[in-house]
């Protein structure tokens, strides 16, 4: 993971999916598909496929591996794909 991940991901300007703008306080959150940043009615819709558990822990367990922040650290990229975050 590269040290911009934060700057490049928590100040989108729009969701990766449904391309609804996010300004500086719309709450935002990173998809555990494909970890781009999506608006929060995209990510209730994610967390209705029938293949969210699996994948979510999947990307906890690829995430714990590739960065050295733990999951729950506010700082950590891991972090962004469960909690909602603003710019």
């Amino acid at each position: 993971m590269t040290t911009s991940w934060k700057e490049k991901l928590s100040c989108a300007t729009e969701c990766h999916r449904c391309n609804q703008k996010l300004g500086p306080q719309d709450t935002r959150i990173l998809s555990v598909y494909d970890h781009e940043p999506i608006c929060m009615p995209c990510k209730r819709e994610e967390e209705k496929r029938s293949d969210y558990e699996h994948v979510s822990k999947e990307a906890i367990g690829t995430c714990l591996a590739d960065v050295e922040v733990a999951y729950g650290d506010p700082g950590g990229y891991c972090y962004h794909h469960f909690y909602p975050f603003t710019c």
